[in-house]
């Protein structure tokens, strides 16, 4: 599995920060080529799904994820999600954990990538290639005014 880890510190408290990396459909208008859609009513929780679909037109796949670790920051506590990736293509996980740090907060992001039919030998470019997507789109989670949420 191509796995990989991005941690960001930023000066937003630890409840936004996980309102915004938690995100679902902020996730796809960060990512090239992606939508999100979310298939389970709000609020998330563990048992939400939702499916990203990348590509364009007919030329695409279904990248569908389930929560199943669900636990916002409260009280001092770090904020933990945990997602497993379902698909046909997309296999893995993907863990956000957002620790309090004075005013602001922690954000690490630890996730296993599987693409089916890719060789294992290409596991470390699609971890590197996975960091460096999703480190942009955590950037931009992360950046964006409240005004948008």
């Amino acid at each position: 599995m191509g796995a990989f880890r991005i941690t960001r510190a930023v000066a937003l408290p630890a409840g936004e920060v996980f309102s915004r990396v938690t995100d679902w459909r902020g996730h796809g208008a960060r990512v090239p080529l992606t939508a999100v859609r979310v298939v389970t009513p709000p609020p998330t929780r563990v048992g939400t799904r939702f499916v990203a679909r990348s590509g364009v037109g007919g030329a695409g796949f279904d990248d569908p994820m389930e929560v199943v670790r669900w636990e916002p920051p409260a009280g001092g506590r770090p904020g933990r999600c945990r997602l497993e990736k379902r698909g046909s293509v997309i296999t893995g996980w993907a863990e956000i954990e957002v620790l309090p740090e004075g005013p602001g907060a922690v954000v690490v992001w630890v996730e296993e990538l599987r693409i089916r039919f890719l060789p294992r030998l290409l596991d470390p470019l699609v971890a590197r290639a996975g960091r460096l997507v999703f480190g942009r789109a955590l950037d931009g989670l992360l950046r964006r005014s409240s005004s948008h949420l």
